[in-house]
């Protein structure tokens, strides 16, 4: 008897699992616009799933290097401390004004307000982060979170003293555009911190037919229209004419590596999720393995990597540098 209930619970596994596996192949969310993106993000945030598995942090964490097990939840907040460790923001005074670039639903702003003394504004295109990232941030933190486009931002030059992003990069169509928003809203002297998915260089290595096909597949099923490389990224800061000195970067793939496996393991070592969300969420759930397993192996082999940015805004703006270059050219 007992053998028959565990053939028929497996039997309703399989099936599951291929309910999911239908789902993903028929329900990709490839990037059209800002507002699939926003979409995206709004649905994730209203049905509460992502939360639940991911916490407050909807991005990697960081295991160590090498790197040792952990918490997923706290690798999250742990990756946190140690972007501001690498791009020295440990150094700031309380009160330095701080740009989270696609905030989420706030987890990073609120560590940055709470632990570091920082003002900091969060923004995302997503009215519905906004509105949960205000629910889950304390009275009194010196936190304010914007409905924004990260292309477009409506803030004045040079109005913060540190821009912060964690991830944001690869849902941005115009790569170069978004590197001198980035620049542009930071004041001259001030940090520019980033951390993003990025994808083997290809102009050293192109792409081989599976290669392009994973990669179609990771665009497509997270609604974002391309990844940068580490190397073509760093290059588009420098081209603003806005930094001053070298870019400076580094690959984390290492470090936030057990992230993929681990954030499938939360399902299994977390199972009230199902009965919370029910059979429809349970199947939203298993919609996404596909995409985290093709993470963890275009990650793992090479094919993406986890880059690290930091550069500080120069004095001068682009076209005093041309003019300059133009002087020295014709002396």
């Amino acid at each position: 008897m007992a053998m028959m209930v565990l053939g028929w619970g497996l039997s309703l596994l399989g099936l599951l699992l291929l309910a999911g596996i239908g789902l993903y192949l028929l329900s990709a969310r490839p990037y059209r616009s800002a507002d699939s993106v926003a979409n995206s993000y709004d649905q994730w945030t209203e049905d509460g799933i992502l939360e639940f598995y991911w916490g407050e942090h909807i991005h990697l964490g960081h295991y160590g290097s090498p790197p040792q097990p952990k918490d997923f939840l706290k690798a999250k907040v742990d990756f946190v401390h140690e972007m501001v460790r690498w791009a020295g923001l440990d150094q700031l005074p309380a009160g330095t004004r701080v740009l989270d670039v696609g905030c989420g639903i706030g987890g990073s702003s609120r560590i940055l307000a709470q632990d570091y003394g920082f003002s900091v504004t969060g923004i995302t295109i997503s009215p519905q982060q906004v509105k949960r990232a205000q629910e889950l941030t304390p009275t009194g933190l010196d936190v304010q979170f914007l409905v924004e486009d990260a292309l477009a931002m409506s803030f004045p030059d040079g109005s913060f003293d540190v821009v912060w992003s964690i991830e944001a990069g690869p849902h941005m169509p115009d790569k170069a555009l978004f590197a001198r928003e980035l620049l542009r809203v930071l004041k001259p002297g001030g940090i520019l911190v980033v951390a993003d998915w990025n994808q083997r260089d290809d102009r050293q290595k192109p792409l081989n037919g599976w290669e392009r096909l994973v990669m179609r597949q990771l665009l497509d099923q997270w609604s974002h229209p391309a990844f940068a490389s580490i190397e073509g990224f760093a290059e588009l800061l420098a081209a603003t004419g806005w930094v001053e000195g070298e870019v400076i970067t580094a690959d984390w793939t290492e470090p936030t590596l057990p992230s993929w496996l681990d954030s499938i393991w939360q399902g299994i070592r977390r199972p009230q999720g199902f009965l919370r969300f029910g059979l429809a969420g349970f199947l939203k759930s298993i919609r996404e393995v596909p995409t985290l397993l093709l993470m963890r192996l275009a990650f793992g082999v090479g094919l993406c990597r986890f880059g690290m940015f930091r550069a500080v805004r120069a004095a001068a703006s682009p076209l005093a540098t041309e003019v300059s270059a133009g002087v020295a050219t014709s002396q």
